[in-house]
């Protein structure tokens, strides 16, 4: 289940999204929307707050924490509810589909009569959509997309909230009396981008204690099925969770079972039939008389098959074991690895946290350099300036490589419809790495969208391109440039394409990263971070790095400091 944060950041975000298409006023609405930011970024639970530590959260006033304090007590909002209620169900069910928008959706119902999502494509194709202001060809092209979007994520959840709940789930039962050892599996444990549901496997003696304990958890919101080898709940938030319990000796055999994708694990146990063996949660057994040879632990499982441990990340068929045969498996990028943090906000910008509370954290977490790197000025809503981009610059030289954690002064940069970005060449010269990505204009052609890309990599001063494809996963699908010449342009420049950790965008995702790989294209893995809390997001990031087997020589944040200057140095010498 979410984070009691992330809970209430969405129902904060609802509200706004209401006030707006109920002709509420635009700055109450604003006010929400900042509220919901701050809510989300702040760093403790707000189970744990009174209405004083409420009132600490930025953009939380006494009416919103009088809101949260209500939710908290009664689990509903009735200002909430009322609104809620002024606006029709159909609309809010059209206000979940990627790209379309609340103000559109409430255009729909009011012109069209539109209710639903089937509804909707009834319209499109009978061409209704054709004589509505602002709902041309290419917008009735986009709601269709965004359609297959919502429906291919229904059911899914993103990872951070899976992982919450495994790791709630795995540490509630690790403390039940048999328990000899738990954890997480399937496509959680291989760090798939969203969740369908989530596998636990345990060990034990005797399974009983373990599937009463799973099945009282205070997450159960309902219990789907029981048995003595499997139970499957429903969290509250309708999270499914399957628990395995499975004899000790099993434990290995079991969790390479449950790990690997259907297709990793029919060509493992095609490599265990040609070498005699059968292969299966219990072990791998000699064909002929049934003989168990090993199933204490993944390591001996594969060691048997003539292969080395592979990690869960690469378990999809995508060459892995072939890989792992020829002993030409990747020594992948960890988290451990990265020393350095080189896209993340304060609250010059949309942050929540100041540049203290950052720089503070970043220490915490070891890094031996840290980019600030606040919007630009062509997006208006950040309302920055010359002065105050000099102003931090200034402030951040001021302080120097404290702590022995280098400082670099940066920005994240709006690449504008024509590839352009925000200063000229002596402005950008006075950073120490930019970061530049698309924020507008997403219904660009393919052709347009390329060009866009092409041009900025071609910028000397831009050295990362920011979450490439602007996905937000089950909100927003990606943009659609061919790809193969923006990577092309990225190896050809020194530009290097960004691995945004940030759950609801881990962009590039892992199929692109391997396209992105193969042209000898550089990486970097950041946060994105807009409070300390996301800071740790970092290790979603890595995740998807790791799936698109990429070492650590492949991501310039896991680079000394000397080598990640001569790699921006050298880019702004060859084409300035």
């Amino acid at each position: 289940m979410a984070r009691s944060n992330e809970v209430v950041a969405s129902l904060l975000q609802e509200y706004a999204d209401l006030i707006s298409i109920t002709g509420g006023d635009a700055f109450r609405a604003r006010t929400y929307e900042k509220a919901a930011r701050g809510v989300a970024g702040h760093g403790a639970d707000l189970s744990t707050l009174d209405a004083k530590g409420l009132a600490q959260i930025p953009g939380v006033g006494k009416s919103i924490a009088d809101k949260i304090i209500e939710y908290r007590a009664d689990g509903r909002i009735t200002a909430l509810e009322e609104l809620r209620a002024k606006v029709p169900a159909g609309v809010r069910e059209l206000m979940d589909i990627p790209g379309l928008g609340p103000a559109k959706a409430m255009a729909l119902h009011r012109e069209l009569g539109v209710d639903s999502v089937d509804e909707l494509l009834h319209a499109i194709d009978a061409g209704r959509l054709s004589g509505l202001r602002g709902f041309g060809a290419k917008t009735a092209e986009n709601i269709r997309h965004g359609v297959d979007v919502l429906r291919r994520g229904a059911g899914r959840v993103l990872i951070s909230t899976a992982l919450e709940t495994a790791e709630q789930v795995v540490a509630a039962l690790r403390e039940v009396p048999g328990c000899v050892d738990c954890t997480y599996a399937g496509s959680l444990r291989r760090h798939r981008d969203s969740i369908g549901d989530v596998d636990i496997l345990a060990a034990a003696v005797g399974s009983a204690p373990l599937m009463a304990a799973f099945a009282q958890l205070p997450l159960v919101g309902e219990v789907i099925a029981s048995g003595p080898t499997k139970t499957s709940i429903r969290t509250a938030g309708g999270l499914q969770v399957d628990l395995r319990v499975v004899p000790p000796d099993s434990w290995g055999a079991a969790l390479q079972y449950f790990t690997g994708s259907k297709a990793h694990n029919i060509r493992v146990r095609e490599l265990a039939v040609r070498k005699g063996f059968k292969l299966s949660e219990y072990g791998l057994f000699r064909a002929e008389d049934d003989t168990l040879i090993v199933s204490r632990t993944e390591e001996e499982v594969y060691q048997q098959l003539g292969l080395p441990w592979i990690p869960p990340t690469l378990r999809e068929d995508r060459g892995e074991v072939a890989a792992a045969r020829a002993g030409t498996l990747p020594e992948l990028v960890t988290e451990a690895d990265i020393k350095g943090d080189l896209h993340t906000h304060t609250d010059l910008t949309d942050g929540v946290s100041t540049l203290a509370q950052m720089l503070a954290t970043a220490r915490e977490r070891g890094y031996r350099y840290y980019a600030v790197t606040d919007h630009a000025k062509n997006m208006p809503m950040q309302r920055m300036t010359d002065a105050k981009m000099l102003a931090q610059r200034r402030k951040l030289r001021e302080l120097g490589d404290q702590g022995r954690m280098a400082l670099l002064h940066g920005t994240e940069l709006n690449i504008d419809p024509d590839g352009a970005v925000d200063w000229d060449a002596d402005f950008l010269a006075g950073f120490d790495v930019c970061v530049a990505s698309v924020h507008s204009h997403f219904t660009q052609t393919p052709a347009e969208l390329t060009a866009r890309f092409v041009a900025a990599c071609r910028n000397p001063y831009v050295n990362i391109i920011g979450h490439p494809t602007t996905r937000q996963i089950g909100r927003r699908p990606a943009i659609e440039p061919d790809w193969d010449a923006v990577f092309d342009a990225a190896a050809d420049t020194g530009t290097a394409m960004e691995v945004n950790s940030f759950p609801d965008r881990l962009d590039l995702d892992d199929e692109l990263i391997w396209r992105a790989r193969a042209k000898g294209v550089k990486f970097a893995v950041d946060s994105d971070a807009h409070s300390t809390v996301h800071l740790a997001n970092l290790r979603f990031g890595i995740g998807i790095a790791q799936r698109g087997w990429l070492t650590p020589a492949d991501v310039i944040n896991t680079w000394p400091l000397t080598r990640l200057r001569k790699f921006i140095a050298d880019k702004r010498r060859k084409l300035a």
